[in-house]
């Protein structure tokens, strides 16, 4: 689907329009919504205040009035941190988001992509400015990353950028709190950024300018270029456990010996 002209005018929350894509996949990321009695409830989203410029851009984005304010407190990992919050009240508004998937009170499971059409790239850099991180690790790779609690948009973020870079991930919970960590780095970071991430897109500026750094980033000529993963197929496993021999079965499947044997013990383990 081609970018709509930035100027044009849209209708509220047209999730076909690249900036309300983005506003919805940052608000179900890092937004609340909260019920209060009878019709009354509120929308709120609070950001670093060093990000305060992204919550002017979805105040300008809504025609129904909202506010941010800004307040000092000490957290976890500052004795003085200063955040800004967008507050909207709008019984409308919040009908709307809470249609097209933005639950009432806790929601990091629960949440989705839409089911209605949107722009793809414009969502998932929402989600991934509000709950991900672009840039370099400590050892010099570039990479792009989300942490999310929801199971489909963990999985909707690996069949994206699958077909963007061609990089093949499998989702799996941590074992410590159960949340997922999707990471891409080297050339499969910089292809995703590299879309998610064009000229001119709304978003945080820390992470666009993260994001136009990495195609800087050269393979050093002595690092190897690993293959691609091949899957194991249920007719795989079954040749496997029939000849029960790693060495026989890595010269039938075409596989490593190492390959065959750890795969033969998770089947006998039952962790395959």
């Amino acid at each position: 689907m081609a970018d709509q002209d930035p100027s044009a005018p849209a209708r509220f929350m047209d999730l076909q329009d690249p900036r309300y894509a983005y506003m919805f996949g940052f608000l179900q990321a890092d937004g609340h919504l909260a019920r209060g009695s009878g019709q009354k409830g509120k929308l709120t989203a609070e950001v670093s205040v060093r990000d305060i410029d992204i919550l002017r851009e979805f105040q300008r984005l809504t025609p129904y009035y909202s506010s941010i304010s800004e307040r000092t407190r000490a957290t976890n990992f500052s004795e003085s941190h200063t955040s800004a919050t967008w507050n909207l009240c709008s019984l409308e508004v919040r009908n709307t988001l809470n249609k097209l998937g933005l639950p009432y009170g806790r929601k990091s499971m629960n949440i989705r992509p839409p089911r209605v059409d949107f722009s793809r790239r414009d969502y998932l850099r929402g989600v991934i400015d509000a709950d991900g991180s672009v840039g370099y690790t400590s050892t010099g790779l570039p990479f792009v990353s989300l942490t999310t609690a929801s199971t489909a948009l963990g999985a909707y973020l690996c069949h994206y950028a699958k077909k963007i870079t061609g990089a093949e991930r499998t989702i799996k919970r941590n074992a410590r709190d159960g949340i997922y960590n999707i990471l891409y780095t080297k050339e499969a970071a910089q292809g995703l950024a590299a879309n998610l991430y064009y000229d001119g897109c709304l978003g945080l500026q820390r992470k666009k300018d993260k994001a136009a750094e990495l195609h800087r980033w050269l393979r050093p000529a002595e690092m190897r270029v690993s293959p691609p993963r091949r899957r194991w197929s249920p007719k795989d496993d079954e040749t496997l456990l029939r000849l029960n021999d790693p060495a026989a079965a890595a010269v039938t499947l075409d596989r490593t010996e190492q390959s065959c044997t750890m795969r033969l013990w998770r089947l006998r383990t039952g962790k395959a």
